[in-house]
């Protein structure tokens, strides 16, 4: 799930040079001593056990914490701890073998000493991991033997010996080294950049902290009961918080890494940040304080630890201690006061393509947002002025959202009825109903959808196509059928009974599946296109059927409802016209010859040779091949070629093929609509009403990672 901040971390780590208030810095030799040795919280004790009892009554798989299910999440936690087997070996996994069966009766007790002490040694390995790394770095380079290295590692077995994993990160040190020479690197300058790299990764071993080997037990825990099951820390209950809403508060920047320093990479536009008109990207944050209080150094701290230092309730005060851009020599103080900032860039947006043939509009959905159903209100309103032959609501890469939002937007395009089933681990089925008359957009619709479209995304799109609302066109979905819900570990009572507790974060957990109408469960088998846009398919493991926990499918009694048109009677003429069109498309051609590509190698894609000549042959025959591409396009566009990829103009672009060829589709699609869409056709029957206020808790997104 993408994030409300993103930082863009180089783990690199760099002298540091500063005068006056910013004293010179000298990178520091990292010693085994200085990694902490971590210890379960008191605060933890508790979260756990009230996490444990969350999974264990109310989730929608049964299951019950014997020994046998310990032992798979104590497999599961090493997976998520090493999970391409590059720092444990057979040997440690066998130190804790004995163990294993007692994971369930440490997390319903709440002390965790397992799963401490194997975090513990995981700090330890990687340590002696990357000081191996930077050992090799002294070493000649050569490139010319033929070797390779594969990166899929997840099915193999662990490591007999440390020497099998010196052989392994022999490679990967050499593949490091190739990669940046390839870049254009001199070796005096790949020897700086990888020795900066590997102590940064040494420096965020030291600063690991309790939360970091918690949260990714309970994790551990979690998935093992399903994919999409999960514990929220604190802070990532906050971020889920705001990804639903599209806001939180603070000052409206987003901010990276680099070396030591955090440096402010954009704002957002209205934000106090921005306003202040005092804060300029690049500049680096080098001190946090707050109101009146004393202002911290924060240079070298994680990037997540300055972000919380600086987000905080609307109507605050943050100090920030900055070094402005192209200024190494003196700080200045800036005070900002908090506000609720609003990310507009990722809410629905409304797009009119003027295409020869007539008007279309496209609403992109990003995501199932809370709120989504107004903006859309309103994007419509706007598409109803605009005399289009029709409206494309594109949900590629969408990856789902509330369950109250994909019912309200459904029910813009229907008059009344059924829109979704679910069914509850007792194996009640409850119809969830639009139940708001009236139809705020009656044109023909397409809804875009792909691999990545997952959830609500599935709900909507299966909706639109069993009431025959809309043609469904791109890849078969996601196959995300299962319905989460988001609770805060903490009861209302704590805070009277003990006022010093933190936040103890969240949970979210299955506990329903999810039908479409008709009866069908997306979950694994997704929701296929009526119009498939890609013939030939990638031979990949993308889609929930490929979980190996996932739940199964299966089928329940279809809801009584009533299609407002047979679109399946003008299928086979919109497939006609559309295979046409693409067999003779350039960029369909370039997406047959990629997956062709991309099926004949896939068995190689994780293997990479470590030969010079042989990566400058591979690399000159994907520049050529992507540089007579582009020329093409630029020819078509009535533009200049180019000798070399980095002439190509900045601005330049190339055409969403599928966006292109779904306005066709539409254009095809909308005066046979016209004739076969009846309004007047209503369900048949209310299997039973449920109060949208009931639902709004409820979330149907793919897992937070």
């Amino acid at each position: 799930m993408k994030k409300f901040l993103k930082g863009f971390v180089k783990l690199s780590l760099i002298l540091c040079f500063m005068s006056h208030m910013v004293q010179a810095k000298e990178a520091k030799e990292f010693t085994v001593t200085q990694l902490p040795i971590l210890k379960q919280d008191s605060i933890h004790e508790v979260v756990t056990r009230r996490v444990t009892n969350f999974f264990t009554q109310s989730h929608y798989r049964n299951f019950a914490l014997d020994g046998a299910f310990s032992a798979k999440i104590f497999d599961r936690y090493f997976k998520l701890l090493d999970p391409n087997k590059t720092i444990f070996i057979q040997h440690d996994v066998d130190l804790f073998r004995n163990r294993q069966e007692q994971i369930g009766i440490e997390l319903t007790d709440g002390n965790l000493q397992t799963a401490y002490d194997i975090y513990n040694l995981l700090l330890k390995k990687r340590f002696d991991r990357y000081q191996y790394a930077l050992s090799l770095l002294q070493k000649p380079m050569d490139f010319s033997a033929n070797e390779e290295i594969n990166f899929k590692r997840d099915e193999i077995s662990w490591a007999i010996s440390e020497q099998e994993l010196d052989d392994y990160w022999s490679k990967r040190v050499k593949y490091d080294e190739l990669t940046l020479l390839l870049s254009g690197k001199s070796e005096r300058e790949i020897r700086e950049t990888l020795t900066k790299r590997y102590n940064r990764v040494l420096k965020t071993l030291e600063q690991t902290n309790t939360e970091d080997a918690f949260q990714l037990f309970m994790n551990a825990f979690a998935r093992e009961i399903d994919p999409h099951t999960s514990y929220l820390a604190p802070r990532k209950k906050r971020d889920f918080d705001s990804e639903m809403s599209l806001s939180f508060e603070g000052i409206g920047a987003t901010l990276s890494q680099e070396d030591d320093y955090t440096v402010i990479l954009s704002f957002v536009t209205g934000g106090p940040a921005e306003k202040s008109k005092k804060l300029a990207i690049g500049d680096k944050i080098v001190g946090v304080g707050q109101g009146n209080g004393a202002i911290e150094d924060v240079i070298g701290w994680r990037l997540d630890d300055i972000v919380e230092k600086i987000r905080g309730p609307k109507g605050t005060v943050v100090k920030l201690e900055v070094l402005a851009a192209g200024n190494q020599n003196k700080t200045k103080i800036i005070e900002l006061k908090r506000d609720k900032i609003h990310f507009e860039d990722r809410e629905a947006k409304l797009n009119i393509i003027n295409d020869e043939r007539g008007k279309v509009g496209v609403i992109e959905i990003p995501s199932f947002y809370m709120g989504l159903t107004d903006k859309v209100t309103h994007l419509l309103e706007q598409a109803n002025q605009e005399n289009l032959q029709g409206v494309i609501i594109d949900l590629r890469n969408n990856g789902g959202g509330s369950l109250a939002e994909v019912i309200t937007l459904t029910g813009l395009f229907i008059d009344q009825g059924p829109v979704v089933q679910v069914r509850d681990n007792l194996q009640k089925v409850t119809i969830y109903d639009d139940k708001n008359r009236g139809i705020e957009y009656k044109g023909s619709i397409v809804v875009m959808v792909n691999r990545y479209s997952a959830s609500a995304s599935e709900i909507f799109a299966a909706a639109m196509q069993d009431y025959g609302r809309a043609i469904i066109v791109g890849e078969t979905t996601y196959g995300k059928g299962t319905v989460q819900t988001s609770r805060n570990i903490s009861y209302p009572i704590d805070m009277r009974l003990h006022s010093d507790w933190p936040e103890l974060g969240g949970v979210q957990y299955t506990v329903q599946k999810f039908y479409r109408i008709n009866g069908d469960s997306t979950q694994r088998k997704g929701v296929e296109p009526d119009i498939d846009m890609i013939q030939d398919k990638y031979v990949d493991e993308t889609g929930e059927r490929y979980l190996d926990n996932a739940l199964p499918w299966d089928k329940i009694s279809s809801a009584e409802y009533k299609p407002v048109a047979n679109i399946t009677a003008i299928l086979p003429t919109l497939k006609a016209q559309h295979l046409v069109r693409i067999s003779n498309n350039s960029e369909f051609i370039y997406i047959k010859e990629d997956i062709a590509r991309y099926n004949e190698k896939r068995d190689q894609l994780f293997t990479v040779s470590l030969n010079k000549i042989s990566r400058e042959t591979e690399q000159k025959a994907n520049e050529e091949r992507e540089l007579k591409r582009v020329n093409e396009r630029l020819s078509r566009a009535g533009l200049a070629t180019v000798k070399k990829l980095e002439e190509v103009p900045k601005d330049f672009k190339a055409s969403d093929a599928f966006l292109d060829e779904a306005v066709q589709i539409m254009l095809d699609f909308a005066p046979n609509y016209a004739k076969i869409a009846d309004f007047k056709l209503n369900t048949l029957k209310k299997v039973e009403q449920i109060e949208q206020s009931n639902i709004h808790e409820i979330r149907l997104n793919k897992p937070i990672e």
